[in-house]
């Protein structure tokens, strides 16, 4: 039977973590930060642990972005370590599944693939016991809930684990940075968790990396690693809290059916214009997709108690801007779409604090942090992910506020 003294402090705690009268009542553990930190291994072997201590004849789910890296990352030296350990385990490859016999609890662990939206039908019907997410920061948010809804047995938990990404993923807006809320644990690792890792290893690390790469990968941080297109944009200086007074209002709309639809209600108070209120439908996101009537309606909801002078909307979307004209209360124009020049337009409107964003439009806020300059190339220089309410500002700033605010200057864009 192996012992446990060659783990360090924080590896021991996750090992413990459900054991421990402190943290013993938490659902979930989640653990991230730097590679190479010795964060999985550690959740593997207190998974299969807390399983066989706590269950017997169970399912248990471990997930990873593919099979193939899920074993590579954590099973293969798993079952290694279980089996010389004095566990007896039967690894079935053909049905990517192995059971853990011990002392008379036997249980069985399923290996699936979150790679995609559709992956979320490979768990579907299972009842488990818990469920162990590996990289899942890299998974589809379809797929985890859905695994997650399977965790029906009595005393059931999840756990996970995973390297940092963009700060605007949806595991750490949702998980990481609601984990009290959740009642998660939360661990986080750095190298020098890793008792495996020499000096000189961590060294060759942290001569690796430099810049966000090296925030990332080595101090383990939430970060982007491309150019963000809005580095001036601040919450501290650009976000506010409540909401003006306004004497005017117009809406921009970047209309989607597949992809995210989203409106803003700008309003004019002392010369600074407010994105007051927001709309924002993501057909992925609810699980189904809305008419032009629908969006419609929720376009008058958007505006009530506001009389917007015109609601622009992304050009390309006719049938839409057909819709808001037939209606015929609002007076709707189609977008000026010169991306770059509209870009321009926006860095000049967040530096000279032309627009301000309410609290309360949390998806624009978002998109701010995720909006990437695209560094291979492609289409209009940006990359067209996570772009939704950036486009509907743009068309405000490009279309309204560019056109009725005299002249403008235009500096050159970081890239």
């Amino acid at each position: 039977m192996w012992s446990f003294k060659s783990f360090s402090p924080k590896q021991k705690k996750v090992l413990n973590w459900w054991l421990d009268p402190k943290t013993s009542n938490r659902c979930a553990i989640i653990c991230d930060g730097a590679v190479r930190s010795g964060k999985t291994l550690s959740m593997g072997v207190s998974f299969v642990l807390w399983a066989t201590a706590c269950f017997s004849g169970a399912d248990f789910a471990i997930c990873g972005k593919t099979i193939v890296s899920i074993k590579r990352n954590l099973v293969d030296e798993l079952v290694r370590f279980l089996a010389g350990g004095g566990f007896e385990v039967n690894v079935k490859v053909s049905k990517n599944c192995f059971t853990v016999k011990y002392r008379g609890s036997e249980n069985r662990f399923w290996l699936f693939g979150g790679k995609d939206e559709g992956s979320a039908a490979l768990i579907q019907g299972m009842t488990l016991g818990g469920v162990l997410l590996d990289e899942v920061a890299l998974m589809p948010r379809s797929f985890v809930e859905q695994a997650l809804a399977r965790c029906s047995k009595t005393g059931s938990k999840f756990w996970f684990n995973c390297n940092p990404e963009n700060p605007s993923n949806w595991f750490y807006r949702e998980w990481i940075k609601k984990a009290d809320a959740k009642n998660a644990l939360y661990l986080h690792f750095t190298m020098d968790d890793n008792p495996s890792l020499s000096d000189d290893v961590k060294r060759r690390y942290e001569t690796l990396y430099s810049g966000a790469f090296y925030r990332r990968f080595v101090l383990g941080e939430w970060t982007s690693l491309s150019g963000a297109v809005y580095p001036m944009f601040k919450e501290s200086v650009h976000v506010v809290s409540g909401c003006p007074e306004c004497s005017k209002f117009v809406v921009s709309c970047d209309y989607g059916t597949v992809n995210p639809c989203s409106f803003g209600l700008w309003g004019e108070s002392g010369g600074v214009w407010y994105r007051l209120r927001e709309y924002y439908f993501s057909s992925k996101r609810e699980g189904e997709q809305r008419t032009d009537e629908e969006h419609y309606r929720a376009l008058e909801s958007l505006c009530e108690g506001a009389e917007p002078e015109a609601v622009i909307i992304d050009p390309s979307a006719a049938s839409f801007i057909e819709c808001v004209r037939r209606h015929g209360r609002f007076c709707a124009m189609p977008a000026e779409n010169d991306v770059i020049n509209g870009i321009r337009r926006v860095c000049d409107a967040l530096r000279s604090g032309k627009i301000k964003i309410c609290d309360s439009c949390a998806d624009c806020i978002r998109e701010f942090s995720s909006y990437r300059w695209n560094e291979r190339g492609g289409r209009d220089g940006v990359v067209k992910e996570n772009d939704h309410a950036m486009d509907d500002l743009r068309y405000f700033v490009s279309t309204y506020l560019y056109k009725n605010d005299g002249d403008w200057y235009f500096e050159s864009v970081e890239r």
